[in-house]
């Protein structure tokens, strides 16, 4: 049986480009990283690396060892943190990457818990509405609000809330106005429209009757704020996903207007990188986050 120690100095040796390297990031002196893997191609029975004062260079068989050498590592670390989720407090640094609505409507009511209930975990959170690549920019959560379901990306995927989008207007507007009583009445009232193209709501009953409405284009906004304050001041009727506009529906802002009726389905998903999913204090953050936005 290979010594896993041996195949640490060896993989480390590789991955930095020569035992001098490999000595500085291990803390390890170059003379014993150079002596163990050694002792590991005597044990093989086969060169490993081509070395000189000025070259280290990977043999074919080198190439290939480390290839399975790199795996056996990985599934090593994970074996150890499977445990360390059992028996640790999960701590270290989670990296969390979302965009603006997101953060402000969904994250930021229940970060301050979760920083209470794991106090050795510290959460680092970057804002942004630009594309992030999770792996490559080294993020362990990215999460992600959408309307239709994620491409196939190869990273882990947990579907947090599922949320109506729902018809609201200021009590104002409906008085001065009047209340519809049926989809097709709102082609006589004005709508806040989330971009110039989408000139009609396509609405859902209960009962599954579907009917395309086309109000009287008031404001356009692609966000939702924007159309949440827009409603309060009474300019009109918006579509909104039901937890944006909760706390100005919960204090009578705003009333649900055709409240049997939704203009589809907002869904929170997290998304992580195979091997950072299963890192303790990744796995406790996104357990904490789906309890939370299920709620």
């Amino acid at each position: 049986m290979l010594n896993l120690n041996d195949l640490v100095l060896f993989a480390t040796a590789v991955e930095s480009g020569g035992f001098a390297a490999a000595s500085r990031r291990l803390g390890v002196p170059k003379s014993t990283i150079s002596k163990r893997v050694a002792a590991l191609e005597d044990e093989l029975g086969a060169r490993l690396i081509h070395r000189t004062s000025r070259s280290f260079v990977l043999t074919d068989t080198g190439r290939d060892f480390h290839e399975h050498a790199r795996a056996a590592l990985i599934e090593t670390e994970a074996a150890e943190n499977a445990v360390r989720r059992l028996t640790a407090e999960p701590s270290g640094k989670v990296r969390i990457t979302c965009g603006v609505p997101t953060a402000q409507d969904y994250l930021a009511p229940h970060l301050p818990a979760l920083a209470r209930a794991y106090p050795r975990l510290q959460v680092e959170i970057d804002v942004s509405d630009r594309f992030v690549d999770l792996v490559q920019e080294g993020y362990d959560i990215g999460v992600r609000s959408h309307f239709a379901p994620l491409p196939d990306s190869g990273l882990i995927q947990r579907q947090a809330a599922v949320e109506a989008i729902v018809l609201v207007a200021a009590p104002a507007y409906l008085q001065e106005r009047g209340t519809p009583q049926s989809a097709q009445e709102l082609a006589g009232h004005d709508g806040l429209l989330t971009g110039p193209g989408n000139t009609a709501w396509t609405l859902c009953a209960d009962g599954g009757e579907r009917v395309v409405a086309t109000p009287r284009a008031r404001m356009v906004a692609n966000e939702g704020r924007v159309l949440a304050a827009a409603a309060v001041a009474g300019l009109g009727i918006a579509v909104l996903p039901e937890r944006l506009c909760a706390a100005e529906l919960g204090d009578g802002r705003l009333l649900r207007v055709l409240p049997g009726w939704n203009a589809g389905t907002v869904t929170t998903s997290l998304l992580m990188p195979h091997r950072r999913g299963q890192l303790p204090g990744v796995r406790a953050t996104v357990e904490f986050l789906v309890e939370c936005l299920s709620r």
